[in-house]
């Protein structure tokens, strides 16, 4: 069977990585296998659910090895047969040094693991433990290679190591619940509220390209968010847009949630 390609591919951003998402989809469908993409970042994963979920020969499960995992990995395959997690091939490794003197940041890791040759689709989530190290989910067949080649972070030696998942140290995440009152739903308006800063520094940060509405760069303050709208700043944690209702004094009543 051959999907219909180019009619799939309309509108969408990640072109590359979706064809061959859509590849993999076509496979699955031949072969009645449960094909697994490489991990997927959130607006990656936004456009290839979308354009998966348009076809009836195929359905899909996104998983990343814990609940808030921001990379995944795609699970596809014919709607008869059923998806679960387990069928979701990942690894959890551990890479311990003393980070004391010379602490590293996630890109720090991140750009460690990536020196030893490995490319970005290969590797999930990142979990920074401070002074101890950190934590990483990748895909299994490159346990073996990272144990040998990860041996440096910064100035700091390190060991890498295979971990159970149930080693792996997630932080749940923290909510606030809040209601704010502006003149309009702008993206800098509704992104001060939720974040606790001024407007002229959110529209900065806008500008900047430091802010994602829905895992998407947005560079216009005066972007229109609606209920729904999920607004990331890397760093300073998440705001989802809840319920907006119109006040008799024609403002916006805006009920916001901020994860950190």
């Amino acid at each position: 069977m051959v999907l219909p390609r180019e009619d799939l591919l309309k509108g969408v951003e990640n072109r590359e990585l979706i064809a061959r998402v859509i590849d993999q989809a076509e496979h699955a469908i031949k072969t009645w296998e449960v094909v697994i993409s490489d991990f997927l970042s959130p607006p990656e994963m936004m456009e290839a659910q979308a354009s998966l979920q348009r076809l009836t020969d195929i359905h899909c499960m996104a998983w990343g090895g814990y609940a808030q995992a921001e990379r995944q990995r795609l699970a596809i395959a014919r709607p008869e047969i059923p998806l679960d997690n387990t069928q979701v091939a990942l690894a959890a490794i551990e890479i311990a040094g003393n980070f004391l003197f010379d602490p590293a940041t996630h890109r720090d890791f991140l750009g460690a693991v990536l020196g030893t040759g490995i490319v970005r689709e290969k590797v999930g989530d990142i979990i920074v433990l401070g002074e101890r190290g950190a934590q990483a989910i990748v895909v299994p067949e490159l346990v073996e290679f990272l144990s040998m080649s990860l041996t440096q972070v910064r100035s700091v030696p390190v060991k890498t190591r295979l971990i159970p998942f149930e080693e792996l140290r997630i932080r749940e995440p923290k909510k606030k619940e809040m209601t704010t009152v502006e003149a309009s739903v702008r993206l800098d308006a509704i992104a001060s509220a939720g974040f606790g800063m001024s407007r002229s520094k959110m529209a900065d940060m806008i500008s900047g390209g430091d802010v994602r509405v829905n895992w998407k760069d947005v560079t216009s303050a005066s972007h229109q968010v609606k209920t729904g709208d999920l607004i990331a700043i890397r760093g300073k944690g998440r705001v989802e847009v809840g319920e907006i209702a119109v006040t008799k004094k024609d403002r916006y009543r805006v009920q916001l949630t901020r994860f950190v």
